[in-house]
């Protein structure tokens, strides 16, 4: 390797490491999660990856906006590096943590519904439940109980294929 300047190959690529390392953790590695996640029905990787672009986006007109600002920074190559790494990292799923926790917060306790009595909602619930049960009388009257045994096992069906469906998703509900 012989040339005058007498640098390694090994010290050039530690010394343009962030010029080396930015495209492949801003935008390969994400672009081929964002094709799997496509793949999936995981809500939690579209979350994260919808999230990632978005905030790359705004990363990236922040730097245009601020470049003339953002060259007086010498740190700023690194600190971007270290921030797209959290944000990208399956570890620390840095996308995800933002859309939880800054962008749509309330879905942190989407699924968690405080135990409070509610006399409204109870009388709701149990209004609901006699109007249920008085459709079902009434098509048990005018069609016989096999009919309604018929309907109930489509609606099961509809609920396993739903189920099946990438639309599904699985919620506890815990208000009582």
């Amino acid at each position: 390797m012989g040339s005058g300047s007498g640098e390694s190959i090994l010290s050039v690529l530690l010394r343009n490491f962030d010029v080396l390392a930015l495209p492949v953790v801003s935008l390969l590695y994400p672009l081929y999660a964002s094709i799997r996640a496509i793949e999936t029905t995981s809500l939690v990787d579209h979350q994260q990856w919808l999230t990632y672009w978005i905030l790359y986006s705004m990363i990236t007109l922040f730097e245009l906006t601020f470049a003339k600002i953002i060259e007086w920074i010498p740190i700023w190559p690194y600190v971007k590096l270290i921030l797209l790494c959290w944000l990208v990292m399956p570890y620390f799923s840095g996308a995800a943590f933002v859309y939880k926790h800054f962008v749509n917060p309330q879905t942190v306790n989407i699924w968690y519904f405080p135990k409070k009595k509610n006399v409204f909602r109870k009388q709701d619930d149990i209004r609901i439940a006699a109007d249920i049960l008085t459709a079902a009388e009434k098509y048990i009257e005018e069609n016989g109980t096999e009919a309604f045994k018929t309907l109930l096992s489509k609606v099961v069906d509809r609920e396993e294929q739903y189920r099946r469906s990438s639309n599904y998703m699985v919620f506890e509900d815990h208000r009582y």
